[in-house]
């Protein structure tokens, strides 16, 4: 049986002190295998949001256990968690976050500008960042800014830009949240494509139907998981309840 990308365990997170203590996180036990497709769902405030960022090694639990591809990533320093950041994890957010006065080939270009684990030459930093953005087909609009592209184009930039370190887990933030409906039909395609060639993908959402294209879906509510699966019950797929 193969290991887990990721495994946690009693995970909480606390913020403020006394009266004004809130628990967004209070007791997270969750398993991801390399390969599965994640939804994370659940009502503002329910800790989704939280969850993802220390999925995202963007926040450390207060207590717990997160074992990330092998390694307890729970307690390390803030230079440490930026290198696993870099090295181990694509992220795809809601607003895109491309810097306005670079070139989609320039956004995509930059997290290998500062993957310190590898020796790229300038000439594979570039042949890399071509061939990310050719796979989800922006091959034609290498040069242009994020200004003279569509939503659903910024979207492939940020994919593309996600993709092009090979990290062993994308988590995608509402990725479908800021685009119409037919652009997060497209983008719901490329997620798909990335998974069936191996991609792990945990993603937040608040849509039941994007949420229906994951393999499995997890229901967050009160910091604590709901529901973890797909069954016809499962509280977070029920338009009714959100």
């Amino acid at each position: 049986m193969s290991t887990p990308l990721i495994e946690i365990q009693g995970m909480t997170k606390v913020y403020g002190m006394d009266e004004a203590t809130v628990h967004a996180l209070a007791g997270v036990d969750i398993t991801v295998d390399k390969g599965e497709f994640i939804a994370i769902m659940g009502h503002s405030g329910s800790g989704k949001s939280t969850l993802m960022n220390i999925l995202g090694c963007l926040d450390r639990p207060t207590s717990g256990t997160y074992i990330f591809d092998g390694r307890d990533v729970s307690r390390l320093n803030r230079n440490e968690l930026a290198e696993v950041r870099n090295q181990k994890l694509g992220f795809i957010f809601q607003s895109f976050n491309l810097l306005p006065r670079l070139s989609a080939l320039a956004n995509v270009m930059l997290p290998m500008l500062y993957n310190m684990e590898e020796d790229i030459s300038d000439e594979e930093t570039e042949k890399r960042a071509i061939a990310s953005l050719q796979a989800v087909g922006l091959g034609d609009r290498l040069h242009h800014h994020p200004n003279q592209l569509s939503g659903g184009q910024q979207q492939r930039v940020a994919i593309a830009r996600a993709l092009v370190n090979n990290p062993p887990l994308i988590l995608a933030d509402e990725p479908t949240g800021n685009l119409d409906s037919r652009s997060s039909v497209e983008i719901m395609e490329i997620l798909h494509h990335l998974h069936r060639n191996g991609a792990t993908i945990v993603m937040v959402t608040h849509e039941p139907d994007i949420a229906e294209h994951a393999g499995r879906v997890v229901c967050v509510k009160d910091g604590m998981i709901l529901s973890d699966g797909r069954s016809g019950n499962n509280p977070c797929l029920n338009k009714r309840s959100l």
